[in-house]
């Protein structure tokens, strides 16, 4: 039976931070948008793509950058906690982009169905397209860059953390005598041998 080294247990931890961050997350988009709101009136449901996009962008910049950003800011997190939860630091850059577009648009459709029944919500395609590509954005700009470095921490690990223990025996006498007095060289290392029964 094989222990798990730190390595092992820090991935875990990583994994577990990513799982309860996501969960946070979820719950704050949910009240977000799945809240009813008592407002006097309500504009119809939009189902043209981009429509809405272009409403927005007839406002103003300052409307259309708040309204256009906050779509994409939505969700964008999920870009970062959907691979952190899943805690593979080996994947296809681009297999890994796509699982976390997909899970964020089945996310956002899923907010969009539910706002069907709530008052005060409307449903609205441009969301599903706005909040699909802030996950993607976030993705692109945080994971692969993320991975690189968690690789190269753990390939710098220090080398009596990758190598298995040795018993503490003392080398034999011969060879502590061939290295010179005050000078430092590397340690002599002797092989293990098994021994049958």
């Amino acid at each position: 039976m094989q222990r798990q080294g730190s390595g092992g247990s820090a991935a875990f931890r990583f994994r577990v931070a990513g799982v309860v961050l996501l969960l946070v997350h979820l719950l704050l988009v949910a009240w977000l948008t799945l809240r009813p709101l008592d407002v006097v009136w309500v504009t119809a449901a939009n189902f043209e793509p981009l429509a809405g996009i272009k409403a927005d962008l007839a406002l103003g910049p300052l409307q259309a950058a708040r309204r256009i950003g906050g779509g994409l800011l939505l969700l964008a997190p999920l870009g970062v906690l959907l691979p952190m939860a899943g805690g593979r630091l080996t994947v296809s850059p681009l297999a890994s982009l796509t699982r976390t577009m997909a899970a964020g648009a089945f996310i956002s459709l899923g907010i969009e169905l539910l706002q069907t029944g709530i008052p005060g919500q409307v449903v609205d395609v441009d969301s599903l397209l706005l909040n699909t590509v802030g996950v993607g954005i976030a993705h692109l700009l945080f994971v692969p860059a993320g991975r690189a470095r968690l690789r190269r921490r753990r390939g710098r690990k220090p080398a009596a953390a990758r190598a298995p223990r040795e018993t503490g025996a003392e080398p034999p006498r011969a060879l502590r005598e061939k290295a010179p007095q005050g000078t430092q060289g590397t340690t002599p290392t002797i092989t293990r041998v098994g021994i049958a029964p």
